[in-house]
C-alpha cells in the first residue's frame, strides 16, 4: 500500500471523488477535518456511504478516545463488518483494547501523536493482531516535542519504523505533507522518509498521489542491483546459507536477500497499479 487519501466526512460531495482518485486507501475523517457543529452529520454521512458504496479499502478516522464524540463514533460503526478504523492519539495497548472492546470486527491503524505514544510504539503495535498498522500524527507530535522542522522528528520517525518492523507489520506509511501546492517539497520529504524505511504516504489532496508514488518507487539502480543479487543467489543456491561474491565485488549473504525481494515486490505492485 503506497497511498492513502483523507476525505473530510462533512463533505459527502467529495466521497466519490476521493475513491475515483484511486488511492490504495480512502480515509473518511471524522476528527480534525470536521468542525464541532458538523460532527454528528459527518458521522452519519460517512458511515452510511461506506456501508452502501465502498468496494475498495476504506478506513474511518474516529475522534480521539478522550473526546466527547468517540462513544457515538464507535456505536455507529459497531455493526459494520470488517471495518478499518484509524484511531488518533493512541498512547498504550489499553487504548487499542478500549476500541476493540466496542468494535471487535475492526482492524486498526493506531496514530501515535505524543512522546508517550512514541515511547510505547512497539507495545501499541503488538497490542492485538487486529492492529494492522501504526503511523505518526506529526503535527501534534511536533507541538508536543517543541520542534519546528521535520529534522526534529527524525528520531521519532525511525522509532516508528523500527517498532512497526519489529511487530511484523512491515514498513509504515509517512504522515501527510500539509502544503498541497508544494509538490517539490512533498517529493523531497517523501524521499527522506523512504531513506528512513517508510513505504508510501498519506495525502490530503488527490494531486499529491502521483508524486507520492513517484517518490517511493525504487530507482532503476536499486531494481537492477536487486535483480542481479537475486539471480546470483538463485544460481549459487545460497538462500539458506553461505556467501557469494558478485562480479562487481559485492559480497552477498542471506541477510541481504530480504531487502532485494522487497524492492522487486514493491516494483511489481507499483506496475500493477497503473495497468
Amino acid at each position: 500500500m503506497l497511498t492513502a487519501l483523507y476525505v473530510p466526512a462533512n463533505r459527502p460531495d467529495r466521497f466519490a471523488k476521493a475513491v475515483a482518485a484511486r488511492p490504495d486507501l480512502v480515509v473518511f475523517d471524522l476528527e480534525d477535518a470536521v468542525p464541532v457543529a458538523d460532527k454528528a452529520d459527518a458521522r452519519g454521512w460517512a458511515v452510511a456511504w461506506v456501508a452502501a458504496n465502498a468496494h475498495g479499502p476504506v478506513e474511518i478516522r474516529v475522534n480521539a478516545l478522550t473526546s466527547p464524540w468517540i462513544e457515538d463514533d464507535l456505536a455507529a460503526i459497531a455493526n459494520m463488518p470488517a471495518v478499518r478504523l484509524r484511531v488518533p492519539k493512541v498512547e498504550s495497548a489499553a487504548d487499542v483494547h478500549a476500541v476493540l472492546d466496542k468494535v471487535p470486527s475492526a482492524r486498526i491503524t493506531a496514530l501515535i501523536e505524543s512522546p508517550l505514544g512514541v515511547e510505547r510504539a512497539f507495545e501499541i503495535a503488538t497490542a492485538d493482531p487486529r492492529v494492522a498498522a501504526i503511523a505518526l500524527g506529526e503535527a501534534d507530535l511536533s507541538s508536543a516535542l517543541g520542534v519546528d522542522g521535520p529534522e526534529g522528528l527524525t528520531w521519532a520517525r525511525g522509532r516508528l519504523v523500527s517498532a512497526s518492523r519489529a511487530a511484523g507489520l512491515g514498513a509504515p506509511m509517512m504522515s501527510v505533507y500539509a502544503n498541497v501546492h508544494d509538490l517539490d517539497g512533498l517529493r523531497k520529504t517523501s524521499r527522506e522518509g523512504r531513506a528512513l524505511g517508510f513505504v508510501g504516504r498519506t495525502a490530503i489532496h488527490p494531486r499529491q498521489l502521483a508524486t507520492i508514488v513517484e517518490a517511493f518507487t525504487p530507482t532503476p539502480a536499486q531494481v537492477t542491483a536487486a535483480e542481479e543479487l537475486l539471480a546470483a543467489v538463485e544460481q549459487a543456491d545460497v538462500a539458506d546459507g553461505g556467501v557469494i561474491v558478485l562480479p562487481d565485488g559485492r559480497m552477498v549473504d542471506p541477510a541481504m536477500i530480504g531487502r532485494a525481494r522487497e524492492i522487486t515486490t514493491l516494483l511489481r505492485e507499483i506496475r500493477a497499479r497503473v495497468r
